[in-house]
């Protein structure tokens, strides 16, 4: 599959012939054209039309993060694999509330499964996380009786508040406590890491969307508006504890990201531009990483794993075999 480019430095992005390239204060680099999938910029960067309308010929997406690290918005280039009757097919299941109902279950479904196997993966290594697998296996059961999306959600918000109790008991680490969930700033060191990992992991997943027929604008569990895609949000919720989750632990675990990675910067908690860096490098290493897939019988990466979970929905939209989330089996 094709690479992700971050860009962290400020700079310029031009265009040259058949060639993109960076110019920043470390010089010029090339970007391989061929080979790339999308660009993150994090980096104060300018570029124009002419290389706006090459990437869209060459069909890479851009992905911009502002100063603060968090995701601000996409260059996303004219569908190429735009498909009138997949829309119409996406629609008929937002719009008919049973299907959609059925499909946003099975997102919290797959989520809840894949936070269970992280606590339960923890509590194998003598981690005290019984209470939190009991109180949300009972969340799971209960949300049986969810008759509309907002219970669901509501389920769903409260499975995801007693699995994010349970960090402090995994991490045991007196610069890491979780406290409560904060956004935009975040409070504390943890919260910056889980909003960043998810920011990344949204963009990812909206990339893998580009290459199916999938609209990223009609999402299922996360309601579909004007101001944004959703689709993205729907399908990382099942990723995010296998992939943000199970890399920020080992992150800490191993003492690789530190207090001194993070800065203190309009009432919130950043990461810095080095923490940022480690951070992706380990996480385009998650993405290379392979497991046996069950049904295939051969070695997939996550990176593949994400765009597959795209093709399961299109065969469910289209009637040939119905949707199953996801789960973890390690």
């Amino acid at each position: 599959m094709k690479k992700t480019i971050y860009i962290f430095q400020s700079g310029e992005l031009k265009r040259k012939d058949n060639t993109l390239y960076f110019e920043g204060e470390e010089g010029r680099k090339f970007i391989p054209v061929e080979d790339t999938q999308e660009l993150m910029i994090f980096g104060e960067v300018n570029l124009n039309k002419s290389l706006l309308e090459f990437c869209s010929q060459k069909e890479i997406i851009l992905h911009f993060f502002n100063y603060y690290g968090y995701y601000t918005g996409s260059f996303y280039p004219r569908e190429h694999l735009n498909s009138g009757y997949m829309i119409l097919k996406q629609a008929e299941y937002y719009s008919d509330e049973a299907k959609r109902y059925e499909i946003a279950q099975a997102f919290v479904r797959g989520a809840a499964h894949n936070i269970l196997r992280v606590l339960k993966y923890y509590r194998s290594r003598n981690k005290d996380v019984g209470a939190a697998i009991d109180t949300i296996e009972a969340l799971v059961a209960n949300s049986a009786a969810a008759r509309t999306i907002p219970e669901l959600m509501a389920y769903e918000g409260n499975i995801r508040e007693s699995y994010y109790k349970a960090f402090d008991v995994i991490l045991d680490h007196p610069d890491f406590k979780f406290g409560q969930r904060s956004k935009r700033p975040p409070k504390n060191e943890l919260n910056a890491l889980i909003s960043f990992g998810n920011s990344i992991l949204y963009t990812q997943v909206l990339s893998e969307i580009y290459h199916t027929h999938l609209d990223p604008r009609i999402g299922y569990l996360h309601t579909t508006n004007l101001r944004r895609f959703s689709l993205n949000l729907d399908v990382a919720e099942i990723f995010k504890p296998v992939l943000v989750d199970r890399l920020l632990f080992s992150l800490i675990g191993k003492k690789q990201l530190t207090k001194e990675h993070f800065v203190k910067e309009t009432g919130g908690i950043l990461l810095t531009e080095k923490g940022r860096k480690l951070f992706i490098t380990e996480w385009e290493g998650k993405l290379k990483t392979t497991i046996k897939h069950r049904e295939l019988n051969k070695e997939v990466s996550y990176r593949r794993l994400l765009r597959m979970e795209l093709y399961k929905l299109q065969k469910h939209f289209m009637g040939e075999k119905s949707y199953e989330p996801f789960e973890a089996l390690w």
